[in-house]
This record gives C-alpha cells, structure tokens and sequence, in this order.
C-alpha cells in the first residue's frame, strides 16, 4: 500500500509539474522576418504564424514586423552585423542581391515536384538563380491602371478588352484630354501613388520605360545603365513623364491618392493588384481594369512580388522550410490573395478563383502574366542601385527638374555600385 500511496504522490507531482498538453521538451524558436505591408496581408500572415504554432509540435515562429520603406536597409545591416533571423520576407528582385551576399541558402532539396508542378511559371523564375532555387512566394504581382468607369464612358475613351488592343501613347494622351474636363477643381486626371516609398518607382516605371524603348540597366551585359536608361528613348519617356504634370493631369504632392480615387475625384489609378479590395468595395461595378499601353515598343508591365527564404544563418533550416511549405498550402495561399488583391501562386488556387476567370476583375493581371507582357525586374546584384536610382530620377521628373540630368544621374548612381560588386 505505501509503495502505491508513493506512486500516486509521483503522478500528482508530474500532473502539476507537466501542465496538461504542454510538451516535455521545449519547441525550437525559428525566428522571422517580414514588411509591413497593407493591413489585409498583416492579418493573414499574423492568423497563419498563429495557427502554424498553434499545430505546429516542433517549432514556433517568432515574428518581427519591419517597415516596408526602409527594409531592405535594414535587412543588409543585419546581416553585415551577422543578425539575419531564420526565416526572410523580400521583394522579388532583391533575391540576386542576397545570394550574390550569401545570405541565402538554396531550397531545391526540400521542395517536393508535387508542389513546384503547382507553382506559377513566373514565381520558380523569380526565385531561380544559377540554376537553384531559392525562394517561394503566396502571390505573383499584377499592375495596370484601375479606372472609374463613369468616367470612361462620359468622355468617351475606349475601354480596351484584354492585352491584345491596349492603349497607344496617342489614345494614352488622348485619354488624358477628354477627361480633364471632367474631374473637379480638387481633382486630378492619374493618381500615380507619389506618396510610396522606395521600390515603387522602378517596379512601376521601369516597365514605361522599357515600352519606350529604353531600360533600367543594359540586359546584355549587365555591367552598365550607360545608353539605356539616359538614351533618347529613356528620355523620350521622361519628357512625356513630365509633361502629364506640367498640364496638371498628375501630381506629385497628392493629398490623399487613395482616397481620391475612390472617392470619384480621379478617374485613373495607376496602382497594382494591392488597391483592388479597398477600390472594388468604393467602385462596385464602376471599378474597371485598363492593360498596361503600349508606349511604342510593346506593353510591358512588371512581374513578382514579396516571396520567403531561408537564411544562411539560420540554426534551424528544417524549422524555416516546415513554415514556408505551411504557407505554401492552397487554403493559406487563398487566404492571403483574397485579402490583397493577388494572383495566387499556386495554380489550383488561380483557376479556382472567378476573379482571373474571364470576364473577371482582375482577368487583365492574369493575362499579363501569361501573355508575355509581364518582365522580370533586372536579375543583378546591382538591383538596389537601380531601386534608388529610379525613385530619385522619376521624383526629379515629376518636380521639373530636367530630364536628360536626371537621367544622367541615375546611370552614375548604378554604374557606381556595379562597380562596388565587381572589387
């Protein structure tokens, strides 16, 4: 009886030591970080990281929210100080540059043929480099120009049906003459979201550029930006750049852009696929998407989006890819593009969502992105350069200062530090 009383007194002792559904041994921390994008990604990525711990038995994810102006900043002092965490979030083209760093480590050998046969064409490409695999993404990017249809059909201007009959630079500016007269005194023609930050300006305008004629960097070599982007075609797109906002059609002072779209003061937004929630609930049916024109040498309009790798610092690979794959499952995928406005990566999730379906919302993003009139950004370490050099070209553009000089400076800021690379 007292060797059974002892071993009650034992289970009791353990019952309370040992809470009920805890684990004897503690979970494996895998940290992570991400940008602080628009509130619906935030809300889905905090639920998944909630629900992935919550069911996860051997590792927990420990986030860290980074503002999205200054991240990729942040990102390379962290890892020059040797503080990466586990798990990195990251804009499509600054992949080259964090390989070229060492601060990744290549995924092939944990991603199954199962899922990349499942996985846009054009997210394998943005996360391939030298022939490895090296990242994954939730959602492809789509950006064209929204429109109020109210607008449209007051002044008369075409509403193209698909990639294959775009706006000509001729019906672009004729475009902005029939509705200028249209907007009110507190109005404009084009929101051209001059109140972001950062990659914004080469993500949208490098794409008008390169249907110029012209290009962000020499693509053949990639060793300059001399003669492309400060040659006559890329100075042909900026004069024409500057002249929407000298005749008042732009502005790069806006007020509240966001607002003034929805709020039927702008009838055109150029803007990617992030705004679609907010302005289809503003718009309703009056909401309307306008393919990317064709400014001469074809319609071009930008591709990738934020995708996930694994540190080259991280203790705990497995842990770091146990997320990603988590994130990569269909329910999560949709959970995130229902909320942000994306093509989801995953292809089974796409075709099962109306709004890429023809006669869809955002049917325009999908053909884009499979049409050939969606690009890659410039695949080179250099790309931070160039993030920096078009944000203060086009800035300057827009404030009047002069093209050519400007132009001029952006080449010297590029060359510069492909220069720095190659020491």
């Amino acid at each position: 009886m007292k060797a059974l009383r002892l071993l009650l007194l034992v289970a009791v002792v353990l019952a309370v030591a040992v809470p009920m559904g805890a684990s004897a041994q503690e979970k494996k921390q895998v940290t992570l970080w991400f940008h602080s994008g628009q509130g619906s990604e935030r809300d889905a990525l905090d639920d998944q990281i909630t629900r992935f711990n919550e069911t996860n038995g051997e590792y927990e994810i420990v986030p860290l929210e980074v503002p999205e102006g200054s991240y990729n900043d942040q990102v390379k002092a962290a890892a020059l100080a040797g503080e990466l965490p586990c798990v990195l979030d990251f804009d499509g083209p600054f992949i080259y540059n964090y390989v070229f760093s060492g601060d990744l480590i290549p995924i092939d050998e944990y991603v199954s043929d199962e899922l990349l046969a499942d996985v846009l064409p054009s997210i394998i490409e943005q996360g391939t480099v030298n022939d490895h695999l090296w990242s994954l993404g939730q959602f492809d990017s789509g950006l064209a120009i929204w429109a109020n249809r109210k607008y449209l059909e007051e002044a008369g201007v075409r509403i193209p049906e698909g990639i294959e009959d775009p706006w000509t630079l001729d019906e672009f500016n004729a475009a902005m003459d029939a509705l200028a007269p249209l907007v009110p005194e507190d109005g404009y023609v084009i929101d051209f979201k001059f109140n972001y930050t950062g990659e914004w300006y080469s993500y949208a305008f490098g794409p008008w550029i390169r249907s110029f004629g012209g290009d962000t960097i020499n693509k053949e070599t990639y060793d300059t930006a001399e003669g492309v982007l400060n040659g006559p075609e890329a100075v042909a797109f900026g004069e024409w750049f500057q002249s929407l906002f000298e005749k008042g059609y732009a502005t790069a002072t806006p007020v509240d852009p966001d607002a003034d779209f929805m709020e039927g003061r702008v009838p055109l937004s150029y803007v990617g696929h992030w705004m679609y929630v907010p302005y289809k609930e503003a718009l309703g049916d009056d909401l309307v998407l306008i393919p990317q024109p064709d400014f001469g040498h074809g319609a071009v309009t930008g591709m990738g989006s934020w995708n996930w790798g694994i540190t080259s610092s991280c203790e705990n690979p497995d842990g770091a890819w146990a997320f990603i794959e988590w994130l990569m499952q269909p329910e999560n995928v949709k959970q995130m593009t229902d909320g942000n406005g994306a093509i989801p990566s995953r292809i089974s999730v796409l075709q099962a969502d109306e709004r890429f379906a023809e006669g869809g919302d955002m049917y325009i993003y999908y053909q884009q992105l499979v049409g050939g009139v969606a690009v890659p950004r410039a695949a080179t370490p250099a790309y931070p350069a160039i993030q920096t050099a078009m944000s203060d070209a086009i800035n300057a553009i827009a404030r009047g200062e002069d093209v050519q000089a400007a132009l001029d400076a952006a080449v010297d800021t590029i060359d510069s530090y492909i220069e720095t690379l190659n020491q």
